[in-house]
């Protein structure tokens, strides 16, 4: 048996501090928050490339994102030039865009939430899943799986009654270490509609994080979303100004 040293017992409880205790592994709305907590910390700054593999060919953007706390965001794609100074808002519920080519903030509509966000497989609404997911749904633990020597818990998330939601229900795949592993969305009659996986996980700004998702729809075969982060910090201490409509249409 290992001596325990002042360093083993140092990494030991590192490690503890990883996995869910016992009430938390029977509590699905805890693991879907504590994965949305690993993925966003209290705050956020990453740069990031989005290909999409489309019916007219694949095409790739760079984008930078902040966000803070679960209800904050601010995209920003840099590059290419044709499609750099878009960007997209999220402040509590409200989501706005930003068009540079009309110099225009435009406030969306809870109806074009489910729409396709930069021609993407991803929706709008993806970007504000983290309160969403954990608040407007009631979740049930169906069981475990193993992935990559973890445990995975598999949960499915249906909407409350009375929440404004298109999707019947989602399915999802949170590994120990609080990694989203799988996404799955239904639609009202339970059939699967699309999915978003990570392809790969590792560590990044300290935590283990999924630095490639995948986005793909059933009806769409052979077409795709690929998100890579290539760089990210966490908790970090964003400006007040830096999650406002001012801001989004004209960046300090």
């Amino acid at each position: 048996m290992p001596k325990l040293t002042r360093r083993n017992l140092m990494k030991i409880s590192a490690a503890a501090l990883l996995l869910p205790n016992a009430a938390m592994a029977q509590d699905p709305a805890a693991l879907l928050r504590a994965a949305f907590n690993n993925w966003r910390a209290t705050s956020s700054h990453a740069i990031a490339e989005m290909t999409i593999r489309g019916s007219s060919g694949t095409r790739s953007l760079t984008m930078e994102s902040w966000t803070e706390g679960d209800d904050k965001a601010l995209v920003r794609f840099i590059a290419p030039a044709r499609d750099a100074g878009n960007a997209t808002l999220q402040s509590g519920r409200r989501t706005y865009v930003f068009n540079p080519k009309l110099n225009q903030v435009i406030q969306l509509p809870a109806s074009a939430m489910s729409q396709s966000w930069m021609e993407s497989d991803f929706s709008y609404s993806d970007l504000t899943k983290a309160r969403e997911l954990v608040d407007d749904y009631t979740h049930t633990l169906l069981g475990t799986g193993r992935h990559s020597g973890h445990t995975v818990y598999i949960i499915e998330s249906v909407p409350k009654r009375g929440k404004p939601i298109v999707w019947g229900k989602q399915i999802v795949h949170v590994r120990d270490d609080y990694v989203l592993l799988r996404q799955e969305f239904y639609d009202q009659s339970g059939n699967l509609v699309r999915t978003m996986v990570a392809d790969r996980v590792r560590n990044l700004g300290g935590r283990p994080y999924p630095t490639e998702l995948t986005m793909s729809s059933v009806d769409t075969p052979g077409q795709w979303t690929k998100i890579v982060t290539q760089s990210a910090e966490f908790d970090v201490s964003n400006p007040s100004y830096l999650f406002t409509r001012s801001n989004l249409q004209n960046p300090r």
